[in-house]
Parts: structure tokens; C-alpha cells; sequence
């Protein structure tokens, strides 16, 4: 795992030297979403938290992708479906063929008798977290004249706001 998170920061590291602009989310986000994911399995922290930046960390790839795709003038019906579902199936299956998901002692009850996974329940509210806060930013820009609010307010909400799900799902396990 070590060195898989190694490799990643490396080459996102790397690709930061290439871009000429920042698309959609910026890469500061991406690369802090990267570090946490990297240093909450390092200090054996639950899983759900685990979860929620593993899931801002797929949202932002799905972004950067997508405007990649724009900024290369490429269009087909179908290309955000392919490209989230792409994104989600290359983080999940492989966490489900080594067995970190879907570990039967790491469930946690969600609805009536209806069990997930601790880190899948954290990726889907971590996805959704995040697409939110980008979604919200773009909003508060649009109201403010194309300007926003303050200082990297672009980095600050997203990050912020799966800081805020950290520490409600860290009371919430301990």
C-alpha cells in the first residue's frame, strides 16, 4: 500500500510540473486528498474516515478527466458515465480483490438489517461530500459576479468540507 501511495504522489507530483492550468479542481486539492488518504491508513484511523477522502479523491479525478476531455475537444454520448464508473471500478475493485473491502467484521449497520462496508459507506458519502462543495463553490462564484469570496476558496471548501465529515465520523467511531 505503501508504495502504490508512493508511486501515486509521485506521479501526481509529476504532472503538476505539465499542467499549464489548473481545470476543475485544482491540483493542490487533489495531492492534500492523496496525503490524507495515505497518512489515515497509516494511523490505523476508521475506515469510514479512510472512506471519505478515498471518495473526494475519485470526484476530483472524475473532474480533472472530464475537463481534460473538454480541453482536448472530445465529446460522445456516453463520456461521463464511462469515465465515473471507469474511475470508481479502478479504486474499488482493487480493494475488493485484496480483501481491505468487504470484510464482513468491518461492516457497520446503515439501514434495517442492511449492512456496507465501512470504507465503502465512507467513498459514497465522501463522493458525494465533495461533488457538493464543488458544486456549492461554483454557485457562490456565479452569485459573486465570477469572483469568489476569498482567497482559495476553491481549495478551501472541498478540503474543508471532508475535514468537518472527519471529525463527525471520528466522534461518531470512537
Amino acid at each position: 500500500m505503501k508504495k502504490i501511495l508512493s508511486c501515486s504522489l509521485l506521479i501526481a507530483g509529476a504532472n503538476l510540473f505539465f499542467v499549464k492550468q489548473a481545470l476543475a479542481v485544482c491540483p493542490v486539492c487533489t495531492i492534500a486528498i492523496g496525503t490524507g488518504v495515505g497518512f489515515s491508513r497509516w494511523l490505523k484511523i476508521d475506515d469510514t474516515i479512510t472512506g471519505l477522502w478515498i471518495g473526494g479523491f475519485i470526484v476530483s479525478l472524475i473532474i480533472w478527466t472530464k475537463g481534460w476531455f473538454d480541453k482536448k475537444n472530445i465529446h460522445f454520448k456516453t463520456r461521463a458515465a464511462i469515465i465515473i464508473t471507469a474511475y470508481y471500478l479502478l479504486i474499488i475493485a482493487p480493494l475488493f480483490f485484496t480483501g481491505i473491502l468487504g470484510n464482513t467484521k468491518n461492516n457497520v449497520l446503515c439501514f434495517c438489517h442492511f449492512y456496507l462496508d465501512k470504507l465503502l459507506l465512507g467513498i459514497i458519502i465522501g463522493s458525494f461530500a465533495f461533488w457538493l462543495s464543488i458544486n456549492l463553490y461554483s454557485y457562490l462564484k456565479e452569485k459573486n459576479n465570477g469572483r469568489s469570496y476569498f482567497p482559495f476558496q476553491k481549495v478551501i471548501m472541498p478540503i474543508l468540507s471532508l475535514i468537518i465529515l472527519s471529525v463527525i465520523f471520528y466522534y461518531l467511531t470512537i
